[in-house]
């Protein structure tokens, strides 16, 4: 990527706190543009912790990595197309946003770019996926961190509305953000149930329900927590520390009787396997107390060192952008030098990285 080392041993840090020890180049034709035909087929390299083996395989193979007591755990949340091109209404100045989410009342919080100063009271005209003018917005209020309050006028449901004008939230890595038809359903899990996330949990986008049936047939159960997954996730720290990263909060779930079944899991000696760090981090919120239990509500844990990990026991995850706090919370669960190892090792092979790329298991 551009902007970062082009020679880099991620051994040769010692000091965790520093964003320069999680830094790595990945040249460009790595980040992966497409996703493939059959998720499934994407590779896996499997990382064992105990021995330090690495494994090539796919994502296809994943039930034979994984014992009949284990239990794999994914993020039913659902993106929704939170993407949103217009123009300022009395001056047809270009306009874009990225719908965050909804209050009580109704107003949608949001991100704004455009040239020159919005005023509250002013009006943004939203494009449908025509390009046709659709929806009206009225800019109500600037709040800290650049988020805008605004009322859309409308008597439709707000999921409605967002439906009829949003666009799927790429990020920029993938077309600069450009969508196709393809992507309203391949940016999406095929288990995806609760609508909220603005991104997607991008682990589950390999799940197949041939895999889940693989996964049934092995004895292997699965459950579901939610984690609405938001913008800050896959933005880099900005802090010359993590210890001065302040971490975005992202609204979830765990209900009681999946807390049941993972004890149940952990008593029969079996493996919590979670599919993606948006899963890990309900997980392990839910266990803050020392012992998984019912959970909902905020959370904004970030998982670095020293942290040690009540809940998890294995991860199932996709390759992270540089100096994020996703990869952060990987290198923690796996092992620095081990998976700094296995990100030389996945770029060397040829890997696909990030979104709709290969993905990685932490044994």
């Amino acid at each position: 990527m551009k902007g970062v080392k082009d020679k880099l041993n991620p051994l040769e840090f010692c000091d965790m706190s520093e964003l320069d020890h999680y830094d790595y180049s990945l040249p460009d034709e790595r980040i992966a543009q497409f996703p493939l035909a059959n998720r499934s087929e994407a590779r896996m390299l499997v990382i064992e912790r105990k021995t330090g083996q690495f494994t090539h395989a796919q994502v296809k193979d994943l039930p034979q990595w994984l014992n009949k007591e284990d239990v794999v755990v994914v993020n039913d949340t659902k993106v929704v197309p939170a993407r949103l091109v217009g123009s300022r209404t009395a001056t047809g100045g270009a306009w874009e946003g990225l719908y965050l989410e909804a209050n009580e009342r109704g107003q949608w919080k949001l991100l704004s770019q455009t040239r020159g100063k919005l005023q509250p009271g002013e009006r943004v005209t939203l494009n449908d996926l025509d390009g046709q003018p659709a929806l009206q917005l009225e800019m109500v209020e600037k709040q800290p961190g650049g988020v805008w309050l605004a009322k859309p006028l409308t008597d439709e449901e707000g999921l409605t509305a967002l439906n009829r004008v949003g666009r799927v939230p790429l990020p920029p890595y993938i077309r600069g953000g450009e969508m196709t038809s393809e992507d309203r359903a391949r940016y999406q899990t095929v288990y995806a149930k609760t609508p909220g996330a603005v991104a997607a949990p991008t682990a589950g986008l390999h799940f197949t329900d041939e895999l889940f049936g693989q996964l049934q047939v092995a004895g292997i159960d699965c459950v579901s927590v939610t984690l609405h997954v938001g913008l800050g996730t896959f933005r880099p720290v900005a802090t010359e520390t993590l210890a001065e990263h302040n971490m975005h909060g992202e609204h979830g779930v765990l209900l009681d009787e999946v807390a049941q079944r993972l004890h149940a899991c952990r008593a029969q000696s079996g493996r919590i396997v979670a599919i993606g760090t948006t899963s890990v981090r309900v997980l392990e919120t839910a266990a803050a107390g020392g012992s998984l239990a019912a959970w909902a509500g905020e959370t904004k844990l970030f998982i670095r060192p020293p942290y040690e990990f009540r809940a998890v026991d294995a991860l199932f995850t996709n390759f992270h952008l540089p100096r994020s706090t996703l990869l952060v919370l990987v290198r923690t669960f796996g092992g620095d030098e081990l998976i700094a190892a296995a990100y030389q090792q996945a770029i060397q092979a040829g890997y696909r990285f990030y979104s709709y790329g290969d993905s990685m298991l932490i044994l």
